[in-house]
């Protein structure tokens, strides 16, 4: 009768340490064990509460300081600014002068022309800084996206300011100077002025960031292009509704013309978040 010999107790140990070689490795020693599941792109940027609340801190912080800068720098350039928005802002006002009545009105106009400069140069970093927010939620090939975000973001809130500069404010500020007659002499104040000018230039800014937005929205799964598309009937009120609040006047041109290119650039982020939203796992058989 032949003897089968066992295995020594000394060859045990190593297949034991190379079982758990083989574990650590990811390696699976048997037909019934299941794949360690792949880890998660966005595991790293998976922040508490508290976590949040201090990198938005340290975003708004930036984004302070930038503005701080691009208000130093502004004052580089800030006659032919003044010279090019005094232009606009006397268009349609007799004798293209403007009036003020208070001793510091002039010298504080100067200050908010500065300060909307730099609003202006500081766009971008400003845009950077919101990136630098959301990315910690994103995945690794998300963040890829950081420059296309960047620069469409500043683009589109410099071509809203761009639009209301040359559009919008005009029709307005038309609608306001056409009730002068020999009875009425349209004589508008410095502050009251700048102020709609201001509020029409940064609203049609942010408005203008809705593509943006959409785009956000879609790739954390918040939203997605069937949904955009389905409940557009609301989206149009909605937008008309914001349209009247940004104009500063009754009148249904100039919501027009705020409410279309609303409608313009929803349409537009239906297709980014077509392009780019994320899309349904698909169940595996």
């Amino acid at each position: 009768m032949a003897l089968v010999p066992f295995p020594s107790q000394s060859s045990t140990p190593a297949k034991q340490d190379d079982l758990r070689d083989d574990r650590k490795s990811g390696l699976s020693t048997s037909p019934f064990e299941s794949e360690p599941p792949e880890e998660d792109d966005s595991a790293e940027g998976r922040m508490t509460f508290l976590e949040h609340l201090d990198e938005l801190r340290k975003r708004i912080t930036h984004a302070v300081a930038a503005l701080f800068v691009g208000f130093v720098l502004s004052f580089a350039i800030i006659d032919k600014v003044w010279s090019f928005i005094y232009l606009r802002l006397t268009e349609n006002v007799p004798g293209h002068k403007l009036i003020y009545t208070e001793p510091g009105e002039a010298f504080f106009l100067y200050m908010k022309i500065a300060v909307l400069t730099g609003v202006l140069i500081s766009s971008p970093y400003i845009m950077w800084q919101v990136w630098l927010f959301i990315a910690p939620g994103l995945y690794a090939k998300e963040k890829r996206l950081a420059i296309p975000f960047v620069i469409s973001s500043s683009a589109l809130f410099l071509g809203g300011a761009a639009f209301s500069h040359y559009v919008l404010f005009p029709a307005a500020w038309a609608f306001f100077g056409s009730f002068s007659n020999e009875f009425l002499e349209f004589m508008p104040r410095i502050e009251p002025v700048f102020a709609i000018y201001v509020k029409l230039m940064l609203g049609m800014g942010l408005v203008f960031q809705m593509p943006v937005l959409m785009f956000v929205l879609a790739r954390l799964g918040i939203v997605t292009a069937k949904f955009l598309a389905k409940n557009i009937k609301y989206a149009v009120l909605l937008i008309f509704i914001v349209a009247a609040v940004i104009t500063p006047d009754g009148n249904p041109v100039n919501q027009l013309l705020v409410g279309l290119p609303m409608v313009g650039l929803y349409l537009i982020g239906i297709v980014v978040a077509w392009l780019f939203g994320k899309k349904p796992k698909t169940s595996e058989a």
